[in-house]
């Protein structure tokens, strides 16, 4: 309990008796409430660092808050639905991915912490005791009050703009005296408009589109070393960024909403097998250090490339991806948008492999719709042929209550029939139904695409070479695939595919954008395995800000120069050597005739100088070249702009480029521009050089 006193020399009087003589007289003496806002702790490095919440979600909270909804356990949702707020608890908890449970405050008051400088709020029931010893001087005008805790802090409030809070000194005299104006004061605000908080307003409310994003090598995923949930936030707030700046026109109009991105991690699953016990048994002692970012990291590509743990990686994946569909259309009933994919690296490797073992469903949309009831009765009486043949009729009703058909007990993994209670045996035989039947029937499809590939067409399946593995199929048609930094065209040209026939495109989906920085070392093309013949250069990544880099125009401005000297000096020096070669007098003519021969056949012999380099003639627009129907005709590859300092050294910039794409304006706003086209919006002014 805190104590207030005029001066160390009085005798402590009871907050709560002054505040009720203050009270009394708050409508006359201009004391306004503090207003609140919401707070959330994120503990980094062993560092806590305190976040508001958007303006949107504070609100949300305090309308719980004062409706007495913190009594019960009531959930509010916050960060576009990412986050469950538990308002009793104090606690706020990730929907969509494992993160450690954060600390939430009704903030009112805060200190200048002593490390960075920060703002850091003081606990709830601390607060409303400075909230009532602040009301008390503002109404009775009696300021220079101090605040004495029992742990010997103490805070004086000098006047409402000077506030600070003394900490206890480690050492006190022998008369063992109450701390005065010693150590090192922290400034005390009031109100969360006195901190200088950037406090964002919110999202919006409605999705339009969903992307799941799944990550490269190793647990990071950027030059910090942060995890892919992080570089996912970034993504997410750039996305938000150019929606207010490139598609200003449609949100005015609320023709949009915005577009979630949900990050997709296999690392942990992979490394969470075993593995890594295993490795460590046989790494040599010495460099530990880079030994150890091998094995949590380069070694990624290895694993997916053993059957083994390519099945471990595509499980994880594919199963993440349906397990947070589901999820987000539970917690998105009226969601009626498309879904994409983006990989980075590796990730979009395993996406690419996924795709192409997607199966296209024979019927359209709206049949499949008519015949819905149908089917799900059909699957529910293979679920019960199936139990029957395997003797495990007993167990039908676990199926029917989970309304489990034969298409979604095919997706069924060890975990699923665990969770239904259904004993290991029957686990077993079950499992091992379903893979025997895979194995089936994927035998008998690629054996027969193979003989209609070898019949008829001369350009190898895009699955040849792929390590041997039963993929999972997706809940959902993706719309478009994005690949950030790819090696796609690299392990498909390791794995014997060279060409990639023209007419081919991924089952189910239609859109393919290959997107790299110039400098990424792991990134490579797809259009030349389309068109070999044909040298064209990648798509140019428009500038965000809707022009070329200043030091790219002039790179192009300088090099235009150089071919128009050449081109002059080419012609000034053949115009010379004509003169030079020319007999210009009749005296000459006198000359034997064997020495104007010798002219004659050295002229003959000297070379012509090569003509004109005249500027290149017109190319055709680039934006216009087929590439096939793996991107629906449209331009596959995309380089990104380069960073006027990272053209000094390409390699010292080589690391950074391929980890550039979660804060790439060029890079969100093609994903975006792309992504609503398909829903008929446009940006607002379109870019200069885009497709």
């Amino acid at each position: 309990m805190w104590s207030i006193m005029s001066n160390p020399e009085q005798q402590p009087a009871l907050p709560s008796r002054a505040a009720h003589e203050a009270a009394e007289l708050d409508a006359g003496n201009g004391y306004e409430a503090v207003v609140p806002h919401w707070f959330y702790c994120k503990v980094t490095g062993g560092r806590e660092r305190w976040l508001p919440f958007s303006v949107q979600d504070s609100e949300r909270l305090e309308e719980a808050h004062s409706a007495g909804k913190d009594k019960a356990d009531v959930v509010v949702p916050t960060s576009g639905g990412r986050y469950d707020v538990h308002l009793k608890q104090r606690q706020c908890l990730a929907v969509f991915w494992e993160e450690e449970v954060s600390e939430v405050r009704r903030c009112t008051w805060f200190y200048k912490g002593d490390k960075d400088n920060k703002y850091v709020p003081y606990s709830e029931s601390f607060s409303e005791e400075l909230e009532e010893a602040y009301m008390v001087a503002v109404t009775l005008d009696e300021w220079k009050k101090k605040l004495e805790s029992p742990n010997r802090e103490v805070i004086i409030l000098h006047n409402p703009k000077l506030m600070v809070h003394y900490q206890p000194v480690a050492t006190s005299d022998d008369w063992g005296s109450t701390p005065t104006e010693q150590g090192r004061p922290r400034t005390v605000k009031r109100g969360v408009e006195n901190i200088a908080a950037e406090i964002p307003n919110g999202e919006p409310l409605q999705i339009d589109h969903l992307v799941f994003v799944v990550h490269g090598i190793g647990p990071a995923c950027d030059i910090r070393f942060r995890s892919i949930v992080q570089c996912v936030n970034d993504f997410r707030s750039v996305s938000l960024s150019m929606l207010q700046t490139h598609f200003k026109k449609a949100q005015e109009q609320e023709q949009i909403g915005r577009v979630e991105f949900l990050p997709v991690n296999w690392h942990s699953s992979l490394h969470s097998t075993g593995v890594d016990v295993d490795l460590e048994r046989i790494t040599l002692p010495s460099i530990s250090r880079l030994r150890h970012f091998i094995n949590d990291t380069i070694l990624d590509a290895f694993f997916y490339n053993s059957s083994t743990y390519c099945q471990t990686i595509v499980d994880t994946v594919a199963s993440e991806m349906n397990r947070l569909y589901l999820l987000f259309l539970q917690r998105n009933p009226d969601f009626k948008g498309g879904v994409s994919i983006a990989g980075h690296s590796l990730g979009s490797l395993i996406l690419f492999d996924l795709l192409t073992n997607q199966k296209a469903a024979p019927e359209d949309e709206h049949s499949r719709e008519g015949t819905e009831a149908t089917s799900s009765i059909r699957g529910a009486e293979e679920v019960s042929e199936i139990l029957k043949k395997l003797d495990l009729s007993e167990y039908c009703p676990a199926f029917e209550k989970e309304k489990i058909d034969g298409e979604a007990l095919f997706l069924c993994r060890e975990k699923n029939l665990e969770e239904m209670g259904i004993p290991l045996g029957p686990r077993m035989k079950l499992l091992h139904y379903i893979s025997s039947r895979k194995e089936m029937q994927d035998t008998k499809e690629l054996s027969a695409a193979g003989q209609h590939s070898s019949r008829d067409s001369p350009y190898p399946d895009v699955s040849l070479g792929q390590v041997s593995a039963n993929y999972p199929q997706l809940l959902y048609k993706p719309t478009i695939f994005f690949a950030f930094g790819s090696p796609i065209g690299m392990f498909l040209t390791v794995r014997g595919v060279k060409r990639i026939n023209p007419d081919y495109s991924l089952p189910t989906c239609k859109g393919f954008f290959n997107i790299f920085h110039p400098f990424d070392p792991v990134a490579y093309r797809i259009e030349p395995m389309i068109i070999p013949d044909l040298e064209f250069e990648p798509m140019l990544l428009p500038h965000h800000k809707g022009r070329k880099r200043m030091h790219l125009e002039l790179k192009e401005g300088l090099t235009r120069m150089s071919v128009d000297l050449k081109n002059n000096l080419l012609g000034s020096l053949r115009v010379a050597w004509q003169s030079f070669t020319r007999a210009p007098l009749a005296a000459v003519e006198g000359a034997s005739s064997e020495g104007e021969a010798e002219t004659e056949a050295s002229a003959e012999k000297q070379p012509d100088p090569k003509p004109e380099e005249a500027p290149a003639p017109s190319k055709e627009d680039p934006s216009l070249i087929n590439v096939g129907k793996l991107n629906g005709g449209n331009r596959i590859d995309y380089v990104l702009q380069e960073k006027p300092i990272e053209s000094f050294n390409e390699y010292l910039f080589a690391l950074q480029g391929h980890l550039c794409y979660w804060e790439s304006e060029d890079t969100v706003l093609l994903v975006l521009k792309e992504i609503y086209q398909t829903i008929g919006v446009t940006l607002d002014q379109p870019l200069p050089g885009s497709q």
